[in-house]
């Protein structure tokens, strides 16, 4: 009896039971379909924002258009320059002619306005432009655009401002803006013969260009060669020390005696002889003995030529205002000339077009301008003198005339021992066959002499023999490394320097061959 209650109630739990699991797998579907809800809905919330801030940016962009449409225009202006507030007279000044204000021009007037609190008035610099708002107030100033007019300088006005030349030899006289690039190393900002950007309606130069036409035709430096570095030139380096030397030094007891500077040396002779080299010797003398420094300009005869007819000449002009204005700082200034019958030949002798019957009269002219100037001299080097025009070499210009001539035996012999100097590495067993470095490179120089002279004097110059030497430094290296880079295979020989003597004057003798055929 009691199985038979028993098995009901357990049907009835297990029916209960299964009931039960099928309403938690419904409470678990309805929660997967939930969630799926809810993550449509946050993906549509999503949307929604983003669509809202399109919205709204779109709104915020309508409504800057519709301000902007309501704006009046802004207008441009170019600053001629700023008023300060000054103590106004009663009774006879309104307070408009005395407050702050700007002057600029507008549309070609010229406007006095207003300046926004806003704007310090640092920032309005001369030749900037700015925006007018319609009550002709500026409001904003711009970044400068960079470009205007080209004009050069022709000279700098004591109180700043600048004459230069424009379209042609039109000159006119502007102000240079504060704004322009400041001078670096005590430069001053702007000077003669510099390039700057100018607006001629307001009358100010902007920016100063730095243009490499200038620096093409002069080149300035200051020389490291010394006398010493010069060989077989004695007699010449006495002549040219006695006239540029002695009256800077002894300057009081030139005066004393009536004597003046000279303003001018010419050295002529073949080329190779040590010409430049003199030349920029005195620069480094003048500025040993100055104490003060000085400047050699090497004026390069190619580039100061010029097709348009004046450019030469102004070039010209620019070179001795470069010089005045370093001699004016108190350094001695050498203005040297290269080659100087090519740029300054007799007038009268073009083929072509006579561009020395300008240029000739316009150095001429500086060169008489230098005369009440100090510390200047005009050093000319030409191995065709009688092609330079006879007023430039007449006394009062070119007043010293040096001759350079070829070296001596004696002349070579010096030139030698500073190209075949100390440090020069000689052969290891020719050092020992002479007993010494200093007696075997004495052999090596007293050998190259006794080959050159007498019979070879005519090709000889200073130039000639450092390419020698140079030659046989370079067979001494070749060897060199052939052998393996023995120590005792290092150094020049005898055989080297003999090699390169016979090079040197195989490759002169077909030049004056080629010449000659040509001829």
């Amino acid at each position: 009896m009691s199985e038979t209650n028993t098995q009901p109630d357990a049907q009835a739990l297990q029916s209960r039971l299964e009931q039960a699991h099928r309403q938690v797998d419904n409470l678990r579907a309805r929660q997967r379909d939930l969630e799926q809800q809810l993550q449509a809905a946050g993906r549509n919330n999503d949307r929604m924002k983003g669509l809202l801030e399109a919205t709204r940016g779109q709104i915020d962009q309508l409504k800057q258009a519709l301000e902007a449409d309501g704006q009046p225009p802004f207008t441009f202006a170019t600053i001629i320059g700023y008023r300060e507030p000054r103590e106004r007279t009663e009774g006879r000044e309104i307070a408009a002619a005395t407050a702050a204000g700007c002057d600029v021009l507008h549309s070609g007037r010229k406007l006095r306005v207003s300046v926004s609190p806003l704007i310090a008035p640092e920032q309005l610099v001369p030749g900037s432009e700015v925006l007018l708002n319609e009550n002709y107030t500026i409001i904003a100033v711009l970044q400068p655009e960079g470009t205007g007019e080209i004009a050069r300088v022709k000279e700098v006005l004591p109180d700043g401002r600048l004459v230069i030349l424009v379209r042609g030899e039109e000159e006119r006289v502007v102000r240079l803006s504060p704004g322009a690039e400041a001078p670096q190393d005590g430069e001053p900002a702007v000077r003669s013969g510099d390039a700057v950007v100018v607006d001629l309606r307001t009358g100010t130069a902007t920016e100063v260009v730095p243009l490499s036409e200038v620096e093409d035709v002069v080149l300035e430096e200051t020389p490291d060669i010394s006398y010493q570095q010069i060989g077989g030139l004695a007699e010449q380096i006495e002549q040219i020390r006695d006239a540029v030397e002695l009256p800077f030094l002894h300057a009081e007891l030139y005066r004393e005696h009536g004597l003046r500077a000279p303003k001018g040396i010419l050295l002529y002779g073949p080329p190779g002889c040590g010409k430049t080299m003199i030349a920029k010797a005195v620069a480094t003398s003048l500025a040993e003995d100055s104490g003060n420094g000085a400047f050699f300009l090497n004026i390069k005869g190619p580039e100061l030529l010029n097709k348009y007819v004046g450019e030469t000449e102004r070039h010209i002009r620019v070179i001795f205002a470069r010089a005045r204005e370093r001699a004016s700082e108190g350094s001695p200034v050498v203005v040297f000339f290269d080659e100087m019958e090519a740029l300054f030949r007799t007038r009268g002798t073009g083929v072509s077009s006579d561009v020395e019957t300008t240029i000739v009269p316009q150095l001429l002219a500086e060169i008489d301008g230098v005369e009440s100037l100090d510390n200047v001299i005009v050093i000319g080097a030409s191995n065709r003198e009688d092609m330079i025009d006879p007023a430039i070499l007449r006394p009062g210009r070119l007043d010293v005339k040096i001759r350079v001539q070829r070296p001596s035996a004696e002349g070579a012999r010096e030139i030698l021992a500073i190209h075949l100097g100390d440090a020069v590495p000689l052969r290891p067993a020719l050092v020992t066959q002479h007993g010494g470095h200093a007696q075997a490179r004495s052999a090596l120089i007293s050998s190259v002499v006794q080959r050159l002279y007498p019979e070879q004097a005519g090709f000889m110059s200073g130039a000639v023999l450092s390419n020698i030497v140079d030659r046989a430094k370079k067979l001494a290296i070749k060897e060199y490394l052939a052998g393996a880079e023995q120590e005792e295979m290092k150094g020049i020989t005898e055989g080297h320097l003999i090699e390169a003597i016979e090079q040197e004057l195989a490759e002169q003798r077909a030049m004056i061959a080629r010449i000659g055929g040509q001829a």
